[in-house]
């Protein structure tokens, strides 16, 4: 039958073993993620330092920004998981507090939709008193390599599937995402930063503010990390004089995990590349917090000194 779970920050890490049979044992179960804090300074507010370390998991990963996004992409979720060409678990993750603390009025649809959207499950892996198999063994190094493989090809073929379920829910409930990622403002766009979750509304509303003053600022809203969109956004970010990467993950190393993506993915284009860290712990990010981050781009852009990264709204000193 259809499987799904939820959990957030400890949860998730207690039950790390769990991540990483899950996908080569190929079962499509979807998982909310609530991203909190994990470990010291933990909280029920917002990070990604839950999640976005267990990405090499094998599981999808999908952020979303708001109540409405939470619950269709769970519904993709279902049907992208479930695809022959990809039969891998996805994890929804929706900003702990902000998302999980609030109430906001969704649509939800009538369960004839769903069902129209959603065919009978199916799957090619259960376990049939009459046809005996073994499930998660040993596996030797004869076979390894290869298991490892099909789950990676798997991966790659999520990056279209994802994309053909996003309009095919778009067609029945009038709800478009943009699939793997979705462009806003970026059609003449200079210089553009690109995130995921909440912290988009904010950016949105940076954007349209710059754009009011002349300034020809985009944004990427992010939504798949796993598969990660590296050709796809390279196309979109072509010819930008600059891009910032917002994290809501330190990575203790000097730069966030979407950084070191995208720089990943731009590698060659020639395209500066500058990396913002904010909202760590649930802080407040606001409008003028984000606009900050746009300033740092912009002048990066025109040729100007910044930090490669920047750590936005921190108190007190900052060396």
């Amino acid at each position: 039958m259809r499987t799904f779970t939820a959990t957030s920050s400890q949860g998730l890490a207690f039950m790390y073993e769990m991540l990483f049979a899950a996908a080569p044992t190929r079962l499509p179960i979807v998982m909310v993620n609530a991203n909190r804090s994990v470990g010291a300074a933990s909280g029920i507010w917002t990070e990604h330092n839950d999640s976005l370390p267990v990405r090499e998991a094998g599981w999808l990963q999908v952020y979303v920004e708001d109540g409405q996004e939470a619950l269709d992409a769970t519904l993709q979720a279902f049907r992208i998981a479930e695809d022959a060409r990809v039969r891998l678990p996805v994890m929804v993750c929706m900003d702990g507090f902000i998302l999980t603390h609030t109430v906001e009025a969704v649509d939800v649809p009538e369960r004839s939709e769903v069902d129209r959207f959603l065919p009978r499950f199916d799957t090619t892996n259960a376990l049939v008193p009459s046809e005996p198999m073994v499930m998660s063994p040993i596996v030797p190094p004869e076979f390894a390599m290869e298991m490892r493989y099909q789950q990676d090809r798997a991966m790659q073929a999520a990056l279209e599937v994802v994309n053909a379920v996003d309009e095919e829910f778009a067609e029945l409930f009038g709800r478009r995402y943009g699939g793997l990622f979705e462009e806003y403002r970026m059609e003449d766009a200079e210089f553009a930063m690109m995130g995921l979750g909440t912290w988009v509304g904010a950016a949105r509303e940076a954007v349209d503010q710059l754009r009011a003053e002349g300034r020809k600022a985009g944004l990427i809203k992010l939504r798949f990390v796993r598969p990660f969109p590296a050709e796809e956004l390279r196309e979109a970010l072509k010819g930008m004089k600059a891009v910032g990467v917002f994290e809501r993950s330190a990575s203790f190393n000097g730069f966030g995990p979407l950084f070191t993506e995208l720089r990943s993915a731009m590698y060659g284009t020639g395209v500066p590349i500058t990396d913002h860290f904010g909202g760590i712990g649930g802080r407040d990010i606001t409008v003028p917090d984000v606009r900050e981050m746009y300033e740092v781009v912009e002048r990066r852009a025109r040729g100007g000194p910044v930090n490669q990264c920047t750590w936005h709204g921190l108190r007190g000193e900052q060396g």
